[in-house]
This record gives structure tokens, C-alpha cells and sequence, in this order.
């Protein structure tokens, strides 16, 4: 099997909704935040490994301890993405932080503010004009 075969798209597409469903879900670990999303899923061709790119809105201590609660419960979740997802081998999951969508919410504030500050300056302008 391919990597981008047609099958791999949905392996990682099945994978990935059993993972979000699984950790918002049925994880009790008070370490793991109620912000994590699960944003891809790669699983090898030969269904062995699969790497899932997570992403924790919050700050450093939030992301790290949910890290560290997701470590721990590697091996619960496997079980349960077994029990879920038929699959001939169930992958050996990897954790990776990935920060895409703290760095698009903080990119969006940055133009809003810099939007704001644009469009008070023609507030300003256009009242300075009106008392000449």
C-alpha cells in the first residue's frame, strides 16, 4: 500500500476520529486539557506506526501536561482504537505536539489589532478633517 493510497487517506481519516473521540471521551486524566484536538494522523502503510499531531490551546505547563497524561495513557488508547477501528495490526501510536492552531489564533489577534488600530486612525482622520 501506497502512502497516499486511497485506503492509507482512510485509515488515517478512520484513525484520527476514533483518537479525537477517545481522548475528549473516555480519558479520566485530569492532567490532559478539555482544549486538545487531534489535528492529523499518519499511519504507516503497513499499519504498524502511526504518528498523531496534537494540538493544546493554552500555555506551556497545559501543553506539557497533557503530553505526559497522553504518554501515560498510550497503551489504554491503543486498546481502545483496537476495539473501535478493525484493522489488521493496530498501530503503535507516537505523540507530537503540533502548535498550528495556537499559531493561527494568535496570528488572527495580531491582525485584528493591527485592523483596529487601522481603522481607528481613519476615525481619527476623518474626525480631524470634519473640525477644520
Amino acid at each position: 500500500m501506497r502512502s497516499k493510497s486511497v485506503k492509507n487517506i482512510r485509515v488515517n481519516a478512520e484513525v484520527m476520529r476514533e483518537l479525537s473521540n477517545i481522548i475528549r471521551g473516555e480519558i479520566k486524566d485530569p492532567r490532559i486539557s478539555p482544549m486538545t484536538s487531534v489535528v492529523a494522523v499518519e499511519v504507516t502503510p503497513d499499519l504498524k506506526f502511526c504518528k498523531a499531531y496534537i494540538s493544546v490551546l493554552g500555555d506551556e505547563q497545559a501543553r506539557k501536561d497533557t503530553y505526559e497524561g497522553l504518554k501515560s495513557a498510550e497503551g489504554y488508547i491503543r486498546k481502545k482504537l483496537a476495539s473501535s477501528v478493525n484493522l489488521r495490526n493496530t498501530p503503535q501510536i507516537t505523540f507530537v505536539m503540533d502548535q498550528s492552531i495556537e499559531y493561527g489564533v494568535n496570528m488572527s489577534k495580531l491582525i485584528n489589532d493591527v485592523a483596529g488600530e487601522q481603522k481607528s486612525d481613519i476615525i481619527e482622520d476623518d474626525f480631524e478633517e470634519d473640525n477644520l
